[in-house]
């Protein structure tokens, strides 16, 4: 089984911008990670815009469910920003695809120490070729569905609703 990686940004994929002391974006760490997972698997890695998650709008949200539709593979995981990720994972499961996607990002970046994004994508390719077809969303391992899941932003984690 083949896996469809899209990356759209989010804490996940930041940098540590030293001159402005502010995280930003520039390349997408998935690469690396991808490498750095040892995922025998053959995978197709596709970068959309990086964003924060707070930055997308409905035209972003679009173009992930393009790259979906679009997509051959039938396990997706998608790498997003956890402030609105419910809602990206929404307008994917309102499309009900005949895939599994498997929505997931991280609390801290990728690049910087104690980071929970390389457990959070190994976890989330894991459960994207074991589940039914259907949207999750997967997050320091816990598996939600897409439409009974929500941040606690006090806690920073998902939880059920």
């Amino acid at each position: 089984m083949a896996l469809r990686i899209i990356a759209t940004g989010g804490t996940f994929d930041k940098h540590y911008d030293e001159i402005a002391g502010k995280l930003t974006f520039a390349t997408s760490h998935l690469p690396q990670v991808i490498q750095r997972a040892r995922i025998t698997t053959e995978i197709a890695l596709e970068e959309l815009p990086l964003l924060d998650s707070l930055d997308m709008q409905d035209i972003d949200r679009r173009r992930v469910l393009a790259s979906c539709t679009h997509a051959a593979e039938s396990a997706i995981v998608i790498i997003h920003g956890t402030d609105t990720m419910r809602e990206t994972a929404a307008v994917l499961g309102a499309a009900a695809l005949e895939k599994t996607i498997v929505v997931t990002g991280a609390m801290i970046p990728y690049a910087i120490a104690n980071s929970d994004a390389l457990f959070n994508f190994g976890f989330a390719c894991g459960v994207a070729q074991s589940l039914p077809h259907g949207v999750y969303v997967a997050m320091n391992g816990k598996i939600f569905a897409w439409d009974k899941v929500e941040k606690n932003r006090v806690a920073g984690v998902f939880e059920p609703l």
